[in-house]
């Protein structure tokens, strides 16, 4: 056990970092979405619903790319039952990649924003919040589950050794 959790520390020490990381993206991510609707009406909303596309995709994309992939791994070390308990969340973290996937296609390259094309716009942002917020809160359970329930015990470890 105690060699088991050495060695995790070892390699899963960068995984704080790229969860730090990960949260700062998401951050920036929701500044966007809560500035989105304070943009005029104007030539430069379509830019502004581009960049805001593109802080989405790239979090989605590092979330299921990179994040998930390494609170997996580290969860596997411990065989603890983590990892099954996650993958209960990922079929519920699906809906909202898929929602933000499909608002990503409707918006990021519409050149020219009609007042029609605004209001669905802004019923399907409200929506796509709704799903946004059930995700964070699905990918936090993960977080606890995958990585800061093990936190302890590598630092335990580390008490140990000094």
């Amino acid at each position: 056990m105690l060699e088991k959790c050495r060695n995790a520390k070892e390699r899963w020490g960068g995984v704080s970092d790229i969860i730090d990381h990960w949260l700062e993206e998401r951050q920036e991510l929701i500044s966007a979405f809560v500035h989105l609707p304070e943009q005029p009406a104007d030539n430069g909303l379509a830019a502004q619903v581009e960049r805001f596309c593109e802080l989405l995709v790239d979090y989605l994309s590092s979330g299921h790319f990179e994040v998930y992939e390494q609170l997996l791994r580290e969860g596997s070390e411990f065989d603890d039952g983590s990892v099954e308990e996650a993958q209960l969340l990922f079929p519920r973290i699906q809906i909202s990649t898929d929602a933000a996937l499909d608002f990503n296609d409707q918006y990021a390259t519409a050149e020219i924003l009609t007042v029609k094309l605004i209001k669905e716009m802004a019923n399907d942002l409200s929506a796509l919040g709704e799903k946004l917020e059930e995700r964070f809160e699905l990918e936090d359970r993960m977080i606890e589950v995958l990585h800061t329930s093990h936190s302890d015990l590598v630092e335990a470890t580390e008490n140990s050794e000094a």
